[in-house]
C-alpha cells in the first residue's frame, strides 16, 4: 500500500511534467466534457468527443512541440490536416481505452491519488506536500483539484490497462542470445570519400535548363502571402498597476485564509499491518483478526519493542524494514479509518485495531509536528500581489466583452478599443501567413489576419485570445499575396543547384566504377581512411543506409566492399575483419532482455487498441470541423 508512489515513479514524473508544460497528460479530459451542449466532433461507443476536448487536445499537442522543438517550432504543423486527424485518433483512443479498463474492473482508490500526488515536488515545501503550493500550481492553469485528481484518477486506470500488455512482453533466450551477438558484432573498416566538389568544374548547365527547371518547380519559389498590421493588446498584466489593494483586505485575507501560509499539523507514525481484502470469505478474515489481536497484545505489553515487533510481523513490505515508520503525513495522505485513529491518539500511544481496506493496522503514534503559521509581515507582500492579480483578473473579466464587442462594432478602425481599457496602437514587421512568429502571432492569431474580412473587407480581426487573460485585435496596414518570385531573382540559385546535381552524378559514376573494380579484385588508386571497428550501434559519421550495408556484407572472405551515394559524394568502404565481440556480462544481457520484452509488449498493446477499435463504434460526427479551424 505504502509503496505506491515509488512504484508509480514514472507517472510521478509526467505528472511534474504536468505542472511544467501545460497538462501534457495523453488521456481524456473527462472533468470537461460538454458533449451535450457543444460541437460533437467524434462519438465512441455513443459516449461524445466535444470541440472543446478537441481544441484543448490540439493545444496541448501544440505546447508539447513547442517545448520539444524550441526556436523551430512552427505553428503551422498543427494546421496540418493530418496533424489534426492524428489528434483526434489519439483522443478516440484513449476514451475506448478508458472504456475497456472501466469495463475489466480496473480502478484506482483516492488513497492512491493522495498518495501520488502528495510526492510530487512541485507541489512540495521542504520536503513536504504543501496544500497552498498544490492549490496555487492548478490555479495557475485554470483547474481546481477536483478537476486534477480525476483526471489523474482516469490516467492511472488506463495506465493500468496499458501496463497489462506492455509490461509482459515476451523474448526467449534464443531471441535474445541472436540479438545480442548481431547487436555487439563489430566490423573493422576504412572509408575512402569521392567528393562530389571535386566535378563541380566539369559540370556544365545550359540556360534552357535553368528555364526547364524553373517552369516544372514554381512552388520551389512561391512567395507566401504576407501581411503588416497595427494591432491592440490587452492584458490583464497590464491592469495589475491599477488595481487598488488596501491594507484592511491583505489583513483580512491572512486571517481567513491562514492553512494557505504555515504548515498545518502532521503525525509521525508507526504500523504494524496484517492483510486481508475487504472481500475475502470471513474465515481468512477472522484468521487475520486473530493474528492482529495477538500481535496487538505484545505491543500493548511491550511498547518500546513496537519497532522491533512491526519489523518481524508487519506485512507491509513499504515500512516493514523500517520497524513501521511511516513519516510524517498530514489529513488527507491515508486512508480515512487510518487517519483517524492516528489523529487520535496522544503521542507515544498504540491504538486498538484499526480496519480498513487493507487489512488490520496496530497503530503507533510517534511524534506530532505542530501547525505552524508565518507572522503577518512575513506574508504580507505576497498577499497583497495575489489580490493585485486577482482584482486584475476581474477587471480584465469586466472589460473583455466590452473590448471584443468595440472592436467589433467599429470595425474600421482600433482607436476606440485601444481607449476603451487605456492600451497603445502597435505596429507589427511583416507576418507570414501559416508561419509562428511568437506571441501574439499564434496560429490562432494569423488565421483572423490572413482571413477574407481582414484582408479583402479590410475589417478589424476579432479579439483573439492568445495567451491566459490576453486578447489581441488587429487590422491590416499592407498586404502582399501570394506570388512566385521572377526567374532573373532566382536563376543563378537554380544554376547552382543543377552544378551541384551533375556534379553529385559524376562521383556517383566514379565511384561506382571504382566499387566494381574493387569487388572484382582489382587494385584502386584510392586514399583510405585509418582502420576503425564499428557496431550496428556505434558507427561514427557513417551514413546508416551505408552501414546497413556494411553488415549486410559477407564476413567469410576478406577484404570486402560497399559503397554508397551521400550528399558529400560517393563513399566506398572496406570490410577488413569482422570480431563477434565479447560475451556480455549477465547484467547486460538482461537489459537486451527488458529491452526485447518492452518491444514486444507494446506491440502486444497496440495489437490489442487496433483490435478494439475494429469492434468499436467510432463515428466521427463532423471530420470537416475536426481539422479546420473554429470560424
Amino acid at each position: 500500500m505504502f509503496d505506491f508512489v515509488r512504484e508509480k515513479k514514472r507517472l510521478v514524473q509526467i505528472v511534474l511534467a504536468v505542472i511544467i508544460l501545460p497538462f501534457a497528460f495523453w488521456g481524456v479530459d473527462s472533468y470537461n466534457r460538454a458533449g451535450n451542449s457543444a460541437e460533437v466532433v467524434a462519438t465512441v461507443n455513443g459516449a461524445k468527443i466535444s470541440r472543446q476536448e478537441f481544441d484543448e487536445a490540439l493545444g496541448r499537442q501544440q505546447e508539447q512541440l513547442r517545448q520539444m522543438m524550441g526556436a523551430n517550432f512552427d505553428a503551422a504543423m498543427l494546421e496540418n490536416p493530418e496533424m489534426k486527424r492524428a489528434v483526434l485518433d489519439n483522443l478516440t483512443a484513449q476514451r475506448l481505452l478508458l472504456d475497456h479498463a472501466k469495463a475489466a474492473g480496473l480502478s484506482v482508490t483516492d488513497q492512491q491519488v493522495a498518495q501520488l500526488i502528495a510526492g510530487i515536488e512541485a507541489f512540495q515545501q521542504d520536503g513536504k506536500f504543501d496544500k497552498s503550493r498544490y492549490e496555487a500550481a492548478l490555479a495557475s492553469r485554470n483547474m481546481n483539484p477536483p478537476m486534477f485528481e480525476a483526471r489523474l484518477h482516469e490516467d492511472l486506470i488506463q495506465q493500468q490497462m496499458r501496463d497489462a500488455y506492455v509490461q509482459n512482453g515476451y523474448a526467449s533466450n534464443s531471441v535474445v542470445d541472436n540479438i545480442v551477438r548481431l547487436n555487439e558484432q563489430q566490423r573493422t573498416v576504412s572509408v575512402s570519400m569521392i567528393p562530389s566538389q571535386f566535378f563541380v568544374a566539369q559540370a556544365q548547365v545550359a540556360d534552357a535548363a535553368v528555364q526547364d527547371y524553373y517552369k516544372q518547380n514554381q512552388k520551389e519559389f512561391q512567395l507566401p502571402e504576407q501581411a503588416r498590421v497595427e494591432y491592440v493588446k490587452f492584458s490583464a498584466d497590464d491592469l495589475v498597476t491599477k488595481a487598488n489593494v488596501v491594507e484592511e483586505d491583505v489583513r483580512r485575507y491572512y486571517d481567513e485564509h491562514q492553512q494557505e501560509f504555515g504548515m498545518p499539523e502532521e503525525r509521525r507514525a508507526a504500523h504494524i499491518l496484517v492483510t486481508v481484502a475487504a472481500a475475502a470469505p470471513q474465515a481468512e478474515q477472522d484468521a487475520a483478526k486473530a493474528k492482529a489481536e495477538k500481535l496487538l497484545q505484545q505491543a500493548k505489553q511491550n511498547p518500546a519493542g513496537f519497532a522491533e515487533l512491526a519489523k518481524a510481523n508487519s506485512e507491509d513490505p513499504g515500512s516493514a524494514a523500517n520497524g513501521g515508520d511511516l513519516g510524517f503525513f498530514g489529513h488527507g495522505m491515508m486512508v480515512k479509518p487510518f487517519e483517524d485513529a492516528t489523529y487520535a491518539l496522544k503521542q507515544g500511544a498504540i491504538s486498538g485495531l484499526v480496519k480498513s481496506d487493507f487489512g488490520y493496522h496496530i497503530i503507533k503514534l510517534v511524534a506530532i509536528k505542530p501547525a505552524q503559521v508565518p507572522p503577518y509581515a512575513a506574508v504580507r507582500n505576497s498577499i497583497a500581489d495575489k489580490l493585485r492579480q486577482q482584482k486584475a483578473s476581474d477587471l480584465f473579466a469586466e472589460q473583455a466583452e466590452k473590448f471584443s464587442n468595440t472592436v467589433y462594432e467599429q470595425s474600421d478602425t482600433l482607436k476606440p478599443a485601444a481607449e476603451l481599457v487605456g492600451a497603445k496602437i502597435e505596429q507589427s514587421g511583416w507576418l507570414v501567413k501559416g508561419a509562428n512568429a511568437g506571441e501574439p502571432w499564434t496560429g490562432k492569431m494569423l488565421q483572423a489576419v490572413f482571413s477574407d474580412e481582414a484582408v479583402k473587407n479590410k475589417r478589424n480581426t476579432a479579439a483573439i485570445e492568445v495567451g491566459t487573460n490576453t486578447l489581441v485585435a488587429a487590422r491590416i496596414l499592407e498586404h502582399k499575396p501570394a506570388a512566385v518570385r521572377e526567374l532573373s531573382e532566382v536563376q543563378q540559385a537554380i544554376r547552382q543547384k543543377l552544378i551541384q546535381q551533375q556534379a553529385s552524378k559524376l562521383a556517383a559514376e566514379q565511384g561506382k566504377a571504382a566499387l566494381a573494380q574493387l569487388q572484382g579484385g582489382d587494385k584502386s588508386a584510392l586514399s583510405w581512411s585509418p582502420v576503425q571497428s564499428i557496431t550496428r550501434a556505434r558507427f561514427g559519421n557513417l551514413d546508416v543506409a551505408l552501414v546497413r550495408q556494411v553488415f549486410q556484407a559477407n564476413g567469410d572472405k576478406f577484404p570486402q566492399y560497399v559503397g554508397a551515394e551521400t550528399g558529400q559524394g560517393y563513399v566506398l568502404v572496406r570490410i577488413d575483419a569482422v570480431n563477434q565481440g565479447e560475451t556480455p556480462d549477465e547484467m547486460k544481457r538482461m537489459r537486451y532482455a527488458q529491452q526485447l520484452r518492452q518491444l514486444t509488449g507494446e506491440e502486444l498493446f497496440q495489437a490489442y487498441l487496433s483490435d478494439a477499435k475494429k469492434h468499436a463504434n467510432i463515428e466521427l460526427k463532423i471530420p470537416e470541423a475536426a481539422i479546420m479551424p473554429t470560424p
